[in-house]
């Protein structure tokens, strides 16, 4: 496995001194006026997060209650996460959120503080989220998970029956050759062909089972249509480039199809993944009480009802207080993330034992993977 510690060195090295020495005086001047600049100003918050995280309609009472402006740094992945992190002053980001899998390398590399479990409302959280792997490191906590879904296929219902798509086997039908999209990104997309491949726990794989989700990747090849962005992930599907897309779900398909994209997700019998983010307080930011604040209220009933909705990407959230707040602010929606609790719900469905939290591989370093996906993609 990859030790992120490498990047605690890079980072104790870097304060604005010595980017500015690095720079040369010339290029002084756009660095003091720099988004991160905006971080000694009391009114402003730095949020360095997936896109969509500081839209009005998620932290607008968080800024009108503080007197503050949530700015946002936007990353696609957690690898670019990790680099934006390590090539930043100390003090850059006030908070940071960041896939599940990827808060025991922001602690190696001592990028994020410990956090007090009695400022946040787990109480509020469904059991089963209140301490939540990978986020409690050596009895210390250093994130509160914040929103989460499922990842199997997304695909389009006029190609596909929901029967068909119950086996991952979907992907090798000859009317999808050439409409096999992935989202660029090895972390979802090998893990889901790995279990398409028959690897039982997908990213604790030994050398055999590593073998088999590479060969299964690459029996892929003829049937792949492109690796697109994020936005591209979305139109790809719109138009059609992509009938059938692994490691993704609902987060992409509940939007299309509210405009009228015939569009589905499902989690395969062969099980699925489960993506996770998370909030932690950024080693060195300024403002740890703001940044405090801002991690309560997105824990808190409205914060968790408004992540729920957010415009960018919709998700599923781990505070049942939420449910009940999502419930009355839009019942609607509350059904269409299966978050009512009259019916089968999401909880049934982590409960039934098909999805397997993403990680990082586990017994081989990231760039075997990498590689291979990088093959792939060739």
């Amino acid at each position: 496995m990859t030790d992120f510690r490498r990047y605690a060195g890079l980072r104790k090295g870097l304060n604005r001194r010595t980017v500015l020495r690095g720079l040369g005086a010339s290029a002084a001047l756009p660095l003091l006026s720099s988004p991160y600049v905006a971080r000694a100003q009391e009114n402003t918050l730095n949020l360095l997060c997936w896109p969509g995280h500081n839209d009005p309609e998620v932290v607008g009472p968080f800024e009108e209650k503080h007197g503050v402006r949530v700015v946002a740094k936007e990353y696609v992945g957690g690898d670019n996460m990790m680099a934006l992190v390590s090539q930043s002053p100390v003090g850059a980001y006030d908070v940071i959120l960041a896939d599940a899998e990827y808060v025991v390398q922001l602690r190696d590399a001592e990028f994020i503080n410990p956090l007090s479990p009695e400022d946040y409302p787990f109480e509020d959280f469904f059991p089963e989220f209140q301490k939540f792997e990978g986020h409690w490191l050596d009895g210390d906590l250093y994130s509160v998970i914040i929103r989460y879904g499922f990842l199997g296929v997304s695909y389009r219902t006029d190609v596909f029956t929901r029967d068909e798509v119950d086996t991952y086997q979907a992907m090798w039908d000859p009317k999808v050759t050439g409409k096999v999209g992935y989202f660029d990104w090895y972390l979802p997309s090998m893990g889901c062909v790995g279990l398409a491949g028959g690897n039982d726990n997908p990213f604790d794989i030994d050398d055999a089972g590593f073998q088999r989700m590479s060969e299964t990747l690459m029996s892929l090849k003829p049937q792949t249509s492109g690796f697109y962005s994020m936005a591209n992930t979305f139109s790809s599907l719109t138009n059609g480039d992509a009938a059938i897309i692994p490691g993704v779900g609902d987060w992409i398909t509940l939007l299309l199809s509210a405009d009228g994209v015939p569009v589905d997700s499902w989690v395969p019998r062969e099980g699925g993944l489960q993506w996770t983010e998370s909030l932690s307080i950024a080693r060195g930011t300024p403002k740890p009480d703001l940044a405090k604040a801002f991690i309560q209220y997105m824990a808190s009933p409205e914060g968790q009802s408004r992540s729920a909705r957010m415009p960018a990407y919709n998700a599923s959230i781990p505070s049942r207080a939420g449910w009940v707040q999502l419930n009355k602010d839009a019942p609607e929606h509350a059904r269409l993330l299966r978050h009512t609790f009259e019916d089968r719900n999401v909880m049934d469905e982590f409960a039934d034992g098909k999805i397997h939290i993403r990680k990082t591989p586990v017994q081989q370093p990231v760039e075997d993977w990498t590689d291979v996906w990088t093959d792939f993609k060739s």
